[in-house]
């Protein structure tokens, strides 16, 4: 079964936002119309309590975008983004959602930052995204929304772990930093996925 998944499509990675990815708003209109091409759609949302061990405000002395070891790993200390229950962790108000069947939070726990839609960045904890898949037969897995270097990226290289085929589509996610997204590309690939366009994917 041929299946989207919209990794984060939320206020706070929208212009404007307060981890915003520049142009991320330009993949909504794209993703809107990728849908109507798939079996089955799901979406993933950054889903974190508030005082996030991922951010810099809960780390005293610490700048936003710093890299400090965190729990035993490397951690990026962001912006307070994508907090349970408010604006910026909704999803963008253009994004069509009739067709997505089911929604995976992830960053819930307090202490770990979570990039996959699978699993938090030490794979303690699964969001049953996997499970899921298999109980509907999903084999085939497309990728897209924000940001591509990072959770669209993650979430596909777990997707190619888990034994699913991965395919990012390029012009319907935005990366934070292009040069990344260049060695992220090159991962993906190293390991069997694919990047592609939207215009190649058929009905």
């Amino acid at each position: 079964m041929k299946t989207l998944i919209i990794v984060d499509p939320q206020n706070d990675f929208m212009p404007g936002g307060s981890l915003s990815v520049p142009n991320g708003d330009e993949i909504i209109p794209i993703i809107n119309e990728l849908q109507e091409k798939f079996d089955l759609v799901i979406a993933s949302q950054d889903w974190h309590p508030a005082g996030h061990a991922s951010f810099a405000s809960s780390h005293k002395g610490k700048s936003e975008f710093e890299t400090i070891e965190l729990n035993g790993i490397e951690q990026v200390m962001w912006p307070e983004h994508c907090v349970q229950n408010t604006e910026g962790a909704e999803f963008h108000k253009d994004l069509k959602t009739a067709k997505i069947e089911a929604i995976f939070r992830k960053g819930t726990s307090l202490e770990i930052d979570s990039y996959s839609a699978f699993y938090d960045n030490r794979h303690l904890k699964s969001t049953g995204l996997s499970g899921y898949l298999k109980e509907k037969n999903a084999e085939d897995l497309y990728f897209c929304g924000l940001a591509a270097e990072i959770c669209v990226h993650f979430t596909a290289i777990d997707a190619i772990k888990e034994g699913f085929k991965a395919t990012i589509i390029e012009d319907a996610t935005r990366a934070l930093n292009a040069a990344d997204f260049g060695k992220a590309k090159a991962e993906l690939k190293g390991l069997g996925g694919k990047v592609i366009t939207s215009s190649t994917i058929e009905n």
